[in-house]
């Protein structure tokens, strides 16, 4: 069967990297957190940034402006040339089977070393990968503790989304930065705790009391002794503030006021098309994925123009899909910054041998001379091919 399939590369917690940029950084959060998600209704109405949610929210994704399909530059068409190569040697393919016989605690490497080939045929195949690398950018509302920072939403026009100058890291390499948008902060007092900076502690109902645990209250000992931990009153002062009754409220880190502003969040992805065509040799071609090949072809621009003259043409067929869909998947959600198509030539070999006048099969395959079969035969019951 075809591996033929969309990859988006994702890393598990995108960190926001150090390239300079020409917008304003978002500020940073004090140590322990701070604000961060606004709610609704204090959040004034900037001029382009209508709909901006908070930061809880998954943020508006805005798209690039005049969105379209462009016309793709005509890249290099593959050369003319012999695509094919003609299968390993046979002491190639003997010394793979050895190493990998060796590689298995439970296999014999008797066969390998036994074995008389009664054939090497080339099933050759090939990689076909399309990455198309973009930028998409979504904004929210953010807040921090106002410490005094620069303030300046008055007397200046807010640059689009689009109009943000933000550098591009390494192509083809995903990563994500905030940047705090110009002329959109403001100076609001704090909602968790009416700007008074802080907050009645949760702990003891804001008493500043909380019931002795020795003694449940009481003031007295199962001996109807004093208690010495409470000295009797029943009461101990709470741990969590200390006695006052408050605490520092955690989002204003107790200054009593905040710093809204619109963050832009920009975010670099490079998605993935693969196909490798299946020869119908026998060998899974998913295992190709673990192999390198030979680079045959390579075509890197702003946008690609796909492969028509290849001589496999299953890797045409599958060039002019992948990046029509890619074109037509990200144009009108995120710019397109760059793509890059490749083809590799995958070098397969079908081994067929004899050993104890049986008749068996095994695969050399990728440039590293791995080895696939299903039927060694000389192997203990109770391994099983990985």
């Amino acid at each position: 069967m075809d591996k033929r399939h969309l990859l988006s590369d994702q890393d598990d917690d995108p960190q926001f990297p150090g390239p300079g940029n020409a917008g304003t950084p978002a500020p940073d959060l004090p140590q322990g957190g701070g604000a961060s998600a606004p709610p609704g209704e204090m959040m004034h109405n900037v001029p382009g940034y209508e709909g901006t949610g908070s930061g809880g929210d998954e943020g508006k994704c805005v798209p690039p402006p005049n969105p379209g399909l462009a016309s793709p530059g005509r890249g290099p068409s593959p050369p003319e040339r012999q695509w094919e190569i003609p299968s390993i040697s046979e002491d190639f393919a003997k010394d793979a089977f050895i190493e990998y016989a060796s590689s298995k605690c439970c296999y014999s490497s008797r066969p390998a070393k036994e074995l008389l080939f009664t054939d090497l045929q080339a099933h050759n195949t090939y990689r076909y990968r399309l990455e198309t690398f973009v930028e998409s950018r979504k904004t929210e509302w953010d807040s921090v503790p106002y410490t005094g920072q620069v303030v300046d939403s008055y007397g200046s026009c807010v640059p689009a989304p689009w109009d943000i100058a933000v550098q591009v890291p390494a192509m083809f390499q995903n990563g994500k930065r905030a940047v705090q948008v110009p002329h959109t902060s403001s100076v609001k007092g704090c909602h968790n705790c009416l700007a008074l900076g802080k907050s009645a502690c949760q702990k003891c109902i804001a008493s500043g009391w909380m019931q002795c645990w020795v003694c449940n209250g009481s003031g007295r000992r199962m001996s109807d002794d004093r208690c010495s931990h409470c000295n009797g009153v029943g009461r101990v002062r709470c741990t969590e503030c200390s006695g006052s009754g408050s605490k520092t409220c955690h989002t204003c880190a107790g200054k009593g006021q905040l710093l809204f502003f619109i963050n832009l969040i920009v975010e670099w992805k490079n998605h993935i098309y693969e196909f490798v065509p299946d020869k119908r040799s026998g060998f899974p071609v998913d295992r190709v994925s673990k192999v390198t090949g030979e680079l045959l072809f390579t075509d890197t621009q702003y946008m690609v123009y796909p492969v028509v003259s290849f001589p496999d043409n299953a890797i045409n067929q599958a060039s002019q899909t992948a990046v029509r869909e890619h074109q037509a998947q990200f144009v009108t959600t995120s710019r397109i910054l760059q793509q890059r198509q490749t083809i590799e030539l995958i070098p397969v070999t079908r081994v067929h041998y004899t050993w104890k006048e049986k008749t068996y099969i095994y695969f050399v395959y990728g440039a590293e001379h791995k080895v696939y079969t299903d039927d060694y035969p000389a192997k203990c019951c109770c391994c099983t091919i990985i």
